[in-house]
């Protein structure tokens, strides 16, 4: 099984680095629920039968159960209503679609993404995924729907206004799949 998932993981990581390199990426709409439906899609195709579809099972990870598939659609639907004009709202909304977690598999690598989309249009700003810890941003994230002060103090950390530097998109890609290992 964990074969499976390392071969899937490199395809879906070549995915998502021709996505950006083909400018791909500029199709996609920021902070919209296409935008996440559609990296979705482009990183999973012929990879997941889900791919780019909302999940119709309800999912857990550790203790912790993610929205129920019943109630999914309009938690999405206000989610994407969520503004993300500043950087403490794209947080907010990113932390609201974790919560949420729309796909059976493959939420953290399109959601990083999708999370990066709306800070590089609204703040001009990027994530240097490689600067920040697995475990700790893990742990924020695990606790970021209570508080959402340390998630946000170590992403701000991590900001760069080098957005269109392939060499630390696609570091960040590399540890974004990290995470997931």
């Amino acid at each position: 099984m964990s074969e499976l998932l390392n071969e899937i993981d490199a395809k879906s990581l070549e995915n998502a680095k021709r996505l950006f390199s083909s400018g791909e990426i500029a199709r996609i709409e920021i902070g919209s629920l296409k935008g996440l439906l559609d990296i979705h899609l482009y990183l999973f195709a012929g990879l997941y039968p889900f791919a780019g579809k909302i999940r119709e099972q309800n999912i857990k990870k550790g203790n912790f159960r993610f929205a129920n598939c019943l109630y999914l659609n309009e938690a999405l639907a206000k989610i994407e209503k969520l503004p993300h004009s500043n950087f403490d709202e794209i947080i907010e909304k990113y932390i609201e679609m974790n919560v949420a977690h729309p796909f059976l598999e493959g939420n953290g690598r399109s959601m990083r993404i999708w999370l990066d989309l709306m800070l590089k249009s609204t703040l001009g700003l990027i994530t240097e995924w490689q600067k920040i810890d697995k475990y700790e941003y893990l742990a924020a994230m695990e606790r970021s729907p209570i508080n959402d002060l340390e998630l946000k103090t170590l992403l701000k950390s991590a900001l760069s206004e080098k957005i269109n530097d392939e060499y630390i998109i696609f570091k960040g890609l590399e540890q974004s799949y990290f995470y997931e290992s």
